[in-house]
C-alpha cells in the first residue's frame, strides 16, 4: 500500500470510529470502548508508519479535486501534503490521543456519556489529523472548525454544572471571534496567490526562480493571526483557555497537548513565508508571544487550582512556540512541539491521577493535594518528570527545545538574517529568559504544594470538603491500571526525546537545534534562581502556617494575576457590556417602535370597523337624514366654487 494511501487512512480511522460511535451509543455499549480505542490506535500505528517511510525526504504529494469554485484557478482539492514536519506532528497527535483514549476508558468508566465523549474525542483526533495533512486551505479550514464545535461539546461534558456550561460557550465564542477574521485572510491569501494550496504558496514565495509578492502581507498576516491567537491561546485572544478546564481532564490534556492550541502555531508554521514577507507582522507576532509568555507565568504562580496552573502554563509554552516562529526558526518551534506535546500530556494527565486520588473531584486548593501524590507514587514521580521537563531542568526534553527557541531568538538579535528583524529577537529572548525564571518558579510551587505538603498543613491551609452530589469528576477508589500505564509510556519522551535534537534537523530541512552555551547557561541560571526563591518562599510561608509563597513573592500582584489580570472584566465592560445595551435597544426599539406600529394598525382597523359598524343603525330615518344632510354640504360646497 502507498505512503499517500495509509496517510488518508490515518485521518480516516478516527472518523470512521466516531461514526460507529455515535451509532452504537446505548444501542451496543460493550462496543463503545474499542470503537474508541482500536481506529485511535491503529492510525497511530500508521501515522508511525507514514513517518517512517517518508523519513524527512522530498514532501509526498497528493490531491483530488473536490469541487469547482467558480474560477478555474482556485478549485478546491483534497491535497495532502507529506513532509517531515506534517508526518512528526501527526504522530504526536496520533499518539496522544490514544493515549487519552486508553487513559479514558478507566477514568470515566463510570460516566453515563461515555459513549458520545470518546466518539467526539476520535472525531476532534481526526480533525486535528485533517489539520496536519492537509495542503488545501479551504480543506484545513474544515479540520479547523470541526475542533471547534468537538471542543465545545467536550468541554461542557459536565453540562450539569454552570462552569462547564459557561466554559464550553466562552471557547467556542472567543475562537469564533478570532476565526472571522482568519477566513477573511484565508480567502485573501488564496486571491493573492491564485491557488489555495499550501505548497504552492509556500514555493512562489520562497522560490528564487519566482517573482511573486503579496500585494499586502502585513494586512494578510495580521489577518491569519487573529484565528491563531484564538486557537492557540494566544493574548488577547488566550481567556478562554483556563476556563476550559472544567471539562474531563483527558480532554483538558488533548485540547493543551496535541490538538486544538497546537493547530493555530502548526498554521503559522506551514505558512511561515506569508509571515516573514511581512517585517511588522514579525514584530507583531513577537510582541503577542512576549505578553503571552510572562503573562500567563505570572498568572500561574497565582493560582490555587492545579489544573489551572498547567492552562497558564500551556498559553506560556505556546508562547514560547510562536516566540520561535518569530524569529523565523520553523524547526525550533516544532522542536518544543513535540516535547511540549509529551509532557504536557503526562502532566494533565498525572494531575487526573491526583484528582482521584484526592478523592474531592477536583484539586481546587493545591494545598490540599499535599501528600496525595505520595499515597499514589505513579502519580508523583511521572508529576516529577513532567514538571522538570516543563523547567527545562537538563536533561529532559524541555531543556533542549527551549533553547532551541532561545538559541534562534539570540541569532536572530545579534545575527538577523534578511526579512526577520532584529527587534523580534530581542523581544523573544528577554521575555523567554524572563519567562524560564517564572516557569521554573510556578512548577517548583507546584510540585511543592501538591507533591510534599504534609497532611496537616494541607488539611489546616485547605479543609477537604466531602465530594459533592453528581460531582464533575469521577472518583474510583482505586487507580485503573491503564490510567498508570500511560502516565509511565508519556514519561519516556518526556525524559528522552529532547536528546534527538541532533537527529530532528533533517526532518526540518535543516537549521541546528543544539544548545547554544550563552542561553544555556542563562536559561538554565534563571530556571534555577526562580526554583530557589519558590523553595525559600516555601519554607517561610509553611512556618507561618500558610503553606503557599505565591502571595509571598507576588505581593500585591497575588490578587491580579489570580484573576488573569482581570482581562474578562475589562473584555465584559468594554465589548460585552456596549453588546449587550444595543442588544436591549434593539429590543426596545422593537416592541416599542416595530411592534407598536404592527399593533397600531391593526387596532386603527378595529376602530374603524367599529366605526362603520355603530353608523348601520337599520333606521330609516336616520339614513334619509344623513342624506339629506350630505346633500345639502355638497349643493353649499358647489355654490362656494361657484362663487
Amino acid at each position: 500500500m502507498s505512503t499517500t494511501t495509509l496517510a488518508v487512512l490515518v485521518p480516516v480511522l478516527p472518523l470512521l470510529g466516531a461514526l460507529a460511535g455515535f451509532a452504537a451509543g446505548r444501542r451496543a455499549p460493550g462496543f463503545v470502548r474499542p470503537l474508541a480505542v482500536l481506529p485511535t490506535l491503529a492510525a497511530a500505528v500508521l501515522a508511525v508508519v507514514v513517518a517512517a517511510r517518508q523519513g524527512g525526504r522530498a514532501p509526498l504529494l497528493a490531491a483530488t479535486e473536490l469541487t469547482p469554485t467558480g474560477n478555474a484557478a482556485l478549485p478546491v482539492e483534497l491535497a495532502f501534503h507529506l513532509d517531515g514536519f506534517a508526518v512528526l506532528v501527526a504522530v504526536l497527535v496520533a499518539v496522544v490521543a490514544s493515549c487519552v483514549q486508553i487513559y479514558s476508558t478507566g477514568y470515566l468508566r463510570d460516566d453515563p456519556r461515555y459513549a458520545s465523549y470518546a466518539a467526539l474525542v476520535s472525531l476532534f483526533t481526526a480533525a486535528m489529523l485533517l489539520v496536519v495533512y492537509a495542503d488545501d486551505l479551504i480543506v484545513l479550514l474544515v479540520g479547523w472548525e470541526v475542533m471547534g464545535i468537538c471542543s465545545y461539546f467536550l468541554v461542557g461534558h459536565y453540562w450539569h454544572t454552570p462552569a462547564a456550561r459557561a466554559a464550553s460557550l466562552k471557547a467556542f465564542l472567543v475562537t469564533k471571534l478570532g476565526d472571522v477574521p482568519f477566513l477573511i485572510g484565508i480567502l485573501a491569501l488564496a486571491s493573492a496567490a491564485g491557488t489555495f494550496r499550501i505548497s504552492t504558496i509556500v514555493t512562489r514565495l520562497t522560490s528564487s526562480l519566482s517573482d511573486f509578492q503579496l500585494d499586502h502581507p502585513t494586512a494578510i498576516a495580521l489577518l491569519l493571526l487573529a484565528g491563531v491567537a484564538g486557537k492557540s491561546a494566544q493574548f488577547p485572544l488566550h481567556t478562554w483557555l483556563p476556563d476550559a478546564m472544567a471539562g474531563p481532564t483527558p480532554v483538558s490534556a488533548l485540547i493543551h497537548a496535541a490538538t486544538m492550541v497546537a493547530a493555530g502555531v502548526y498554521v503559522v508554521a506551514r505558512l511561515l513565508p506569508v509571515f516573514t514577507a511581512s517585517a511588522a507582522a514579525l514584530v507583531v507576532l513577537a510582541a503577542m508571544a512576549a505578553l503571552t509568555m510572562a503573562g500567563s507565568a505570572l498568572a500561574a504562580l497565582a493560582q490555587d487550582d492545579v489544573k489551572r496552573v498547567l492552562a497558564y502554563s500551556t498559553i506560556g509554552q505556546l508562547g514560547y512556540l510562536t516566540g520561535a516562529l518569530a524569529v523565523g526558526d520553523r524547526g525550533a518551534a516544532t522542536f518544543h512541539l513535540l516535547t511540549h506535546g509529551a509532557f504536557k500530556a503526562l502532566l494533565f494527565l498525572a494531575a487526573g491521577v491526583l484528582i482521584h486520588a484526592a478523592g474531592t473531584g477536583s484539586l481546587t486548593a493545591m494545598a490540599r493535594a499535599g501528600g496525595t501524590a505520595r499515597r499514589v507514587p505513579d502519580a508523583y514521580w511521572t508529576l516529577t518528570i513532567g514538571l522538570l521537563a516543563l523547567a527545562a531542568v537538563p536533561p529532559f526534553s524541555g531543556f533542549f527545545s527551549k533553547e532551541a527557541v532561545l538559541g534562534a531568538a539570540e541569532h536572530t538579535a545579534l545575527h538577523p538574517d534578511a526579512g526577520i528583524p532584529a527587534a523580534s529577537g530581542w523581544i523573544v529572548l528577554v521575555a523567554g529568559l524572563l519567562t524560564a525564571a517564572l516557569t521554573a518558579a510556578y512548577a517548583t510551587r507546584l510540585w511543592l504544594l501538591a507533591c510534599r505538603g504534609d497532611a496537616a498543613t494541607r488539611d489546616a491551609a485547605a479543609p477537604r470538603p466531602a465530594a459533592p452530589a453528581g460531582s464533575a469528576e469521577p472518583v474510583p477508589a482505586r487507580q485503573p491500571l491503564v490510567m498508570t500505564l500511560v502516565l509511565w509510556f508519556l514519561a519516556v519522551p518526556s525524559l528522552a526525546l529532547g536528546l534527538f535534537y541532533d537527529w530532528l534537523p533533517h526532518w526540518f530541512g535543516g537549521g541546528s537545534l543544539a544548545p547554544t552555551l550563552a542561553t544555556s547557561v542563562l536559561a538554565t541560571g534563571a530556571a534555577a534562581a526562580g526554583a530557589l526563591i519558590v523553595w525559600a518562599a516555601w519554607r517561610h510561608a509553611t512556618a507561618r502556617g500558610t503553606a503557599d509563597p505565591g502571595p509571598v513573592l507576588l505581593g500585591p500582584l497575588h490578587r491580579q494575576a489570580a484573576a488573569g489580570f482581570r482581562l474578562d472584566t475589562a473584555y465584559d465592560r468594554l465589548l460585552v457590556a456596549p453588546v449587550r445595551g444595543a442588544a436591549s435597544l434593539a429590543r426596545f426599539l422593537d416592541r416599542e417602535v416595530v411592534d407598536a406600529y404592527v399593533r397600531g394598525a391593526g387596532t386603527a382597523t378595529g376602530w374603524l370597523g367599529a366605526a362603520v359598524r355603530r353608523s348601520q343603525t337599520g333606521n330609516v330615518q336616520t339614513y334619509l337624514s344623513v342624506l339629506l344632510a350630505g346633500s345639502i354640504v355638497l349643493a353649499l360646497a358647489v355654490l362656494l366654487a361657484g362663487a
